[in-house]
């Protein structure tokens, strides 16, 4: 990481009982208030350009051992102002720029003798704050059961939300108000095994949007060594308060002072696109902490994954009798079902086409003994990571795939044993190591093991931290599923290079995704960072998994290809089957070209749960990508083209829904065309109800 501009200027006040303390943004829009209140209870306030966002909302930390809550008085305030920028190991952005006011305010109380301080930092786009709890003269060990954090907010402003879950982040989104949310939840089906809390109950990252147009995104940056984050809201005073996910015994976090939590994050801006561009979240995290980033490699890959998911013929499995025969360990005196395709013969054609197209990697699924175990995996549980099926010939394949240039992706699933995980995790990534394998797909699937945990809980935060570290230590690169919601933590831990945590494409072979779904992820979900969406959907109609139905996705063939632009990822999939893709390689090009990893971003129109419009710039050419996506509306994208340089010719290659497409009745109507462009101009690009468009900008020789 490189800091291109520092500059500093602080002030110290040591004065006891001191009064309110404000500071603003660098460009003055925003206005952080801080104070005690009568009780000596922390609150503070924020203005957006004069108006009040957020009135006095309280702040505290409750655990058994003593409460961080009351009794307070300003002791002294520390402020400094940053301006620096860090170039990332990949991005939407060759260089980031992180310019803000900090704002520290040093609690002290008396009785019991306790200190805190809240630290603010104000950025032009929102504001970042944590507790910062050092070494006290009393207890420093703390059982924490609340974080009282409030967000109240001054309207019945507009919600696009999910709802609270310990277990799972895989709804769709909600656009209601405060008022109607309660019974928005009601809509909701309970996910298999997920623990929905009872109440008003939400998640995030979410979006708010005021009556007068003020977008907010709530989350949290640098979640480690704490629980995850829900929001409890109080429908009649449109108010938010912070709920940290427990364990099963009620207790959210066991913590040793000092001790840092994570930063409660507020993205705010008049303008959607400003929302999509922040780099807030990620600018709250650490530096990278690996010195040598050169073999963190950005790749396309495909999988040998979504077969199982259309249908009920395959299966990650290798037999279907091992159940049967309790305590049989020898994979080879198991009849093999023939069904499953994770095979020498299937991996092949894959490595085949990958290679053909120039495709870096495949993800293969189901190659490891355990996979049995899933249907009594309330018992059992336990995946081997070092030892393949009978008919998959690792080292022929890791041999195979070589010579062809590609790279081969291990899956390790867990079926949420994540303590076996850790007991096994040295042996697995010596194993990979040892056999040309540099990326791992992880799993979570399940109840946590530990029982007493859940996918959010502190405990699996400090786990899935500690897999990542352990991974950086192998130059091993991890693409984490069912996993806590990630919080700009791969700016720090970059071979971290994408996640799940949300409901992603495979849910189109569930009973599908409406056009609206992406239209919302980018401005709530991925503000943490980038997602494993898993796009490159070919074929819409399918089979729905499990249960033999029909299920349609939503979405055109052209909005899949828009997808690499507005759903960026340093990890990108074409999720689909091999023979799919030959039936339309015209429209395979795109994919094959298209980059995943960026110079600049550019986004040009947005609007929440409607439409996406952004542009972005090669890392490594000076070649621009344009993807836009709408809803299950029609409407007319306005493409600035301001961003390319003056004084050149271009060239664009459009791949679009054909004026007859639709998502559910003619989702496969595409045409590619040809169009000769210069800086400046606006392009009007039809995109078809749940469409897309897709397009490749190139300068003219």
């Amino acid at each position: 990481m490189k800091k291109n501009l520092f500059i500093i200027s602080a002030l110290f006040t040591g004065a006891m009982n001191m009064a309110a303390v404000n500071i603003t943004s660098p460009n003055g829009v925003l206005l952080l208030n801080v104070d005690v209140d009568s009780n000596g209870t922390p609150v503070y306030s924020l203005d957006y350009k004069g108006k009040q966002l957020i009135s006095n909302s309280r702040l505290g930390i409750k655990a058994d051992e003593t409460a961080f809550t009351d009794g307070f008085r300003i002791e002294g305030i520390d402020t400094v102002t940053i301006d620096r920028t860090w170039e990332p190991v990949w991005g939407e952005y060759a260089t980031v720029r992180d310019h803000f006011k900090e704002l520290a305010v040093r609690l002290k109380a008396d009785n019991p003798d306790r200190n805190l301080t809240l630290r603010f930092r104000v950025f032009d786009d929102g504001l970042g704050f944590r507790y910062e709890l050092p070494v006290q003269k009393g207890p420093n060990y703390l059982t924490v059961k609340d974080e009282l954090t409030e967000f109240n907010y001054t309207g019945d402003h507009k919600l696009y939300c999910i709802p609270g879950d310990y277990d799972t982040d895989e709804y769709l989104w909600s656009e209601t108000t405060f008022t109607d949310l309660p019974q928005a939840l009601k809509s909701y089906g309970r996910h298999t095994e997920a623990q929905r809390v009872d109440g008003v109950t939400i998640q995030t990252p979410m979006l708010l949007k005021t009556a007068d147009g003020v977008y907010v995104n709530m989350h949290e940056a640098a979640l480690d060594g704490y629980p995850a984050m829900l929001l409890d809201v109080d429908p009649a005073s449109y108010s938010m308060k912070s709920h940290l996910v427990p364990d099963r015994l009620g207790v959210s976090a066991y913590l040793q002072m000092p001790f840092n939590t994570p930063w409660r994050t507020l993205i705010v801006s008049d303008d959607a696109r400003d929302i999509l561009a922040s780099q807030l979240v990620l600018n709250l995290n650490e530096p990278c902490a690996i010195e040598d980033t050169s073999w963190i490699k950005p790749m396309k890959f495909m999988g040998v994954w979504w077969e199982m998911f259309t249908g009920n013929e395959k299966t990650w499995a290798y037999s279907d009798d091992y159940l049967a025969k309790p305590g049989v360990t020898d994979y080879s005196k198991l009849k093999p079902n023939g069904r499953h395709p994770a095979n020498t013969e299937n991996v092949k054609k894959y490595i085949d086409f990958a290679a053909k197209h120039g495709i870096d990697g495949v993800l293969v699924e189901g190659w490891n003994e355990g996979w049995e175990d899933w249907a009594s995996y309330r018992k059992n549980r336990q995946f081997l990571f070092d030892k393949p099926y009978p008919d998959f010939d690792l080292l022929a394949l890791r041999d195979y795939a070589k010579e062809k240039g590609v790279k081969l992706i291990m899956h390790h699933e867990t079926a949420a044993n994540a303590a076996d995980y850790e007991l096994q995790l040295d042996r697995a990534f010596q194993f990979m190591k040892d056999n040309n394998y540099d990326a791992v797909k992880t799993g979570y699937v399940g109840a946590i093991i530990p029982r007493s945990e859940h996918h959010t809980s502190q405990w699996m935060v400090d786990h899935v931290r500690h897999v990542i570290e352990r991974a950086a230590e192998y130059e091993i690169m991890v693409d984490s599923h069912e996993a806590p919601r990630p919080t700009g933590l791969c700016r720090t831990y970059p071979n971290w290079v994408a996640q799940e945590s949300a409901r992603g494409g495979e849910f189109e072979s569930f009973g599908g995704n409406p056009p609206s779904h992406i239209c919302m992820l980018p401005f709530t979900r991925l503000k943490g960072g980038p997602m494993d969406y898993t796009p490159g959907l070919f074929e819409t109609k399918l089979s729905y998994y499990g249960e033999g139905k029909d299920s349609q996705a939503g979405t055109t063939l052209a909005r899949q290809l828009a997808l690499y632009l507005t759903m960026p990822s340093p990890l990108q999939m074409a999720c689909d089957l091999p023979e799919n893709y030959d039936r339309f390689l015209d429209a395979f090009q795109f994919i094959k070209d298209v980059p995943v990893d960026w110079k600049d971003s550019r986004y040009l129109e947005a609007e929440p749960n409607r439409y996406i419009t952004v542009a972005r710039l090669d890392k490594n050419s000076d070649d621009w990508y344009v993807g836009a996506i709408t809803d299950d509306n029609a409407r007319t994208a306005v493409i600035d083209l301001s961003f390319l340089p003056k004084g050149e010719k271009y060239e664009a290659t459009i791949y679009e829904d054909a004026p007859d497409a639709h998502w559910k009745d003619n989702p496969q109507a595409y045409r590619i065309r040809t169009v000769q462009v210069k800086p400046g101009q606006k392009l009007r690009q039809q995109l078809a109800p749940g469409g897309g468009a897709a397009i490749k900008i190139t300068k003219k020789n």
